[in-house]
């Protein structure tokens, strides 16, 4: 698999634990609906302490830290805030996470998905998505990412195997592609082999997939 092809409209590469790309679910799921077509959704696994540095926090304080500098803290801290400001106006709760997650598991969930119940992946992504940014969810743990699997209708039998085996395999070769084909970051979009990132470029992705008919919309986020 290539991260720039695809017989879909859109790939949509998104991320289990970034807030980011948990604002911009819902909005993609409904651009989705709305034109009638089904999107190439995939993983990106964020190696976030590689550029971010690390930390884990207990009861709200910091209790470890290695590479991150005060304005390191001030931009991860401003991120949380503006992410947090459109999962508000979508009704969810978004709370910083208390450390870096693996999302490996649960993003491999997504591949899963998108082979065996292709229909369930709205499903899945509420089942994972807003309890785990409300602290809710152990998604390293592979019994509780089964339980959102089966709470989305997703049958779960060769789950284990394929995180393991064919699903890991797949996940894993994906990501060094990234970087040298210039995707940085969740949400990203590929459309036609061009990237676009963030949420703010739905409009603009709406226009282009129904025809480029008018004037391209400008670019901005949309309110929900």
């Amino acid at each position: 698999m290539h991260v720039l092809e695809s017989e879909a409209p859109l790939i949509v590469y998104v991320d289990i634990k970034s807030p980011y790309a948990f604002v911009a679910i819902r909005p993609t799921l409904a651009l989705e609906g709305e034109l009638g077509v089904k999107f190439d959704w995939r993983p990106l696994t964020l190696d976030i302490p590689s550029y971010l540095g690390s930390a884990e926090k207990k009861d709200g304080k910091v209790v470890s830290s290695k590479g991150r500098s005060p304005r390191t803290w001030n931009a991860i801290r401003y991120s949380y805030r503006d992410a947090r400001r459109y999962a508000e106006r979508q009704g969810l709760i978004l709370k910083g996470t208390e450390k870096i997650w693996d999302s490996s598991l649960p993003n491999i969930g997504i591949l899963w998905v998108m082979q065996t119940a292709r229909d369930r992946l709205e499903d899945y992504f509420e089942a994972v998505y807003p309890p785990f940014w409300r602290r809710e969810l152990d998604i390293e743990n592979l019994a509780v990412v089964e339980g959102c699997l089966r709470s989305a209708g997703v049958e779960v039998t060769g789950f284990a195997d394929f995180a393991a085996g064919a699903g890991r395999q797949l996940h894993d070769e994906l990501q060094p592609q990234f970087h040298p084909n210039g995707i940085y970051g969740v949400p990203s979009y590929v459309l036609e082999e061009e990237i676009f990132f963030g949420r703010e470029h739905i409009p603009y992705l709406r226009w282009a997939i129904s025809g480029r008919v008018g004037p391209a919309p400008d670019i901005a986020y949309e309110i929900d």
